[in-house]
């Protein structure tokens, strides 16, 4: 299945990198890029693509501006916030308007490939740097999508070790953090949060996070 992709962005060499490196991938396919939010609602409309990376910070209609339309107008098209802000009000504000995830734009190719398969199958997308930031919008007010809650008895499956990971996961560390602090393989530490999301019926670590912070899960071995 080729996945159908929109750039939303208003400088155009970065939407010419992205589509070059989304030309590498054989399942992906760009259908079309816009330079401003009012192009950009147009084209999805017309193109009816699967994912949309959208920029926030451009002219004329903003980047949230712009989500909103695109969640109305184009309800199939999984929207994926791709910018340079890290800034905590408006990544709160995207998940809240309906954007399926939120990235920033040092991510590596890789990354990108997996955000955007996960997100067109329906899976949230969060930069792992931005785990700390969503953890803050938690404890500020109601999450813009909160996870169903894990049962007491699966909570009981985790193992000592895995609790470890839960408590890093809700301090927003990364895997590498991770495994620096536990002192084993950043593989190791991958492994083990596959277990976790299988374990607590989860599909991305940011719900992992969300779920340990409203349950006092935060400290290792808790």
């Amino acid at each position: 299945m080729t996945l159908r992709i929109l750039l939303i962005d208003d400088h155009n060499l970065f939407r010419s990198g992205v589509r070059q490196l989304l030309a590498r991938q054989p399942d992906f396919e760009v259908v079309a890029e816009a330079g401003d939010g009012l192009e950009g609602l147009k084209r999805a409309k017309a193109s009816q693509p699967d994912v949309i990376l959208l920029d926030l910070n451009m002219p004329g209609l903003s980047g949230l501006e712009t989500l909103q339309l695109l969640v109305q107008d184009v309800p199939a098209a999984a929207v994926i916030i791709l910018t340079v802000s890290e800034d905590a009000d408006e990544l709160g504000h995207a998940l809240r308007s309906g954007a399926r995830g939120f990235l920033v734009k040092n991510i590596n190719a890789d990354a990108l490939y997996d955000a955007i398969r996960k997100a067109a199958r329906g899976e949230p997308v969060i930069a792992d740097s931005l785990t700390a930031k969503l953890v803050e919008q938690v404890r500020a007010g109601p999450p813009a999508a909160a996870p169903a809650p894990a049962s007491g008895s699966e909570l009981d499956r985790l193992t000592p070790r895995e609790r470890d990971i839960v408590a890093g996961l809700a301090r927003g560390e990364s895997n590498k953090e991770i495994a620096r602090r536990l002192d084993v393989a950043e593989s190791t530490v991958k492994i083990h949060v596959q277990n976790v999301l299988k374990k607590l019926q989860f599909t991305s670590r940011v719900q992992v996070a969300v779920y340990a912070v409203e349950h006092g899960l935060t400290q290792a071995g808790g």
